[in-house]
């Protein structure tokens, strides 16, 4: 089983959503024949690298409400990290691009480092309050990661892994993806939004016993005479 995740690294929910999927296949039987890969969506490709606007003032200015109204906005969306034992610091969060962030991505998953460098990203942005469109940051999460620092600084001095970012979101445009986190399972069905961990857990389920089941049909009536590959059972004679 394959699972798409459309996310980005500055989207709430998106790594709210990560933590809900993530607790869903802890309790999979099958978690070792589920794949997960990240796919790049940026929810402003237009945002600055650089800004002198808080989170809140960003919202505000977006959604048309006032800095209190805002400030509620990430309070709750901190409460409801704290569920999943996240610690969202928006008081000091550092809006940013990130299409540096995730061209380093798509270099990271040709090193297998994809998975990590992905969750360094997210709580280094919303926990760690640490500016992920710079690149000397990104150098250092790369770092952490287990990446070469040389090659890390190639890739974000070149345009290498662009035109990946851009088939990512080319791709969510064609299947229809409004809004992340997006989750695709095996090419045929889609998740929208950071749902529940049973509902997670449940639909993983029922994908896997439909994808895994070995007939399609639904029996009506069992244990009828018969003949396998051992011959026919004989039912005995009535006397």
């Amino acid at each position: 089983m394959k699972i798409e995740v459309w996310s980005d690294y500055v989207c709430p929910f998106c790594y709210i959503g990560k933590r809900h999927l993530e607790e869903a296949l802890e309790k999979f039987p099958h978690r070792d024949g589920v794949e997960i890969e990240f796919k790049s969506f940026e929810l402003d490709p237009n945002a600055p690298v650089n800004t002198s606007l808080s989170i809140q003032e960003i919202l505000s200015k977006k959604y048309g409400t006032s800095l209190e109204q805002a400030k509620n906005m990430t309070d709750s969306m901190s409460q409801q990290a704290a569920t999943v034992g996240l610690d969202f610091r928006f008081d000091t969060n550092i809006p940013t691009n990130t299409f540096d962030a995730h061209r380093l991505t798509k270099y990271a998953e040709t090193k297998g480092k994809g998975a990590e460098l992905t969750e360094k990203l997210l709580h280094a942005h919303f926990t760690l309050s640490k500016h992920i469109g710079d690149r000397d940051t990104l150098v250092e999460l790369a770092k952490e990661a287990g990446l070469d620092q040389e090659e890390v600084m190639a890739v974000l001095e070149g345009s290498e892994f662009s035109q990946d970012v851009r088939n990512d979101e080319d791709e969510a445009r064609q299947i229809g993806v409004q809004g992340v986190p997006f989750f695709v399972i095996n090419r045929k069905y889609a998740i929208s939004g950071a749902q529940p961990s049973d509902i997670f857990l449940n639909s993983i389920q029922k994908v896997w016993d439909e994808e895994n089941q070995t007939s399609p049909l639904k029996p009506l009536a069992t244990e009828g005479m018969a003949c396998d590959e051992n011959g026919c059972e004989v039912p005995p004679t009535k006397k």
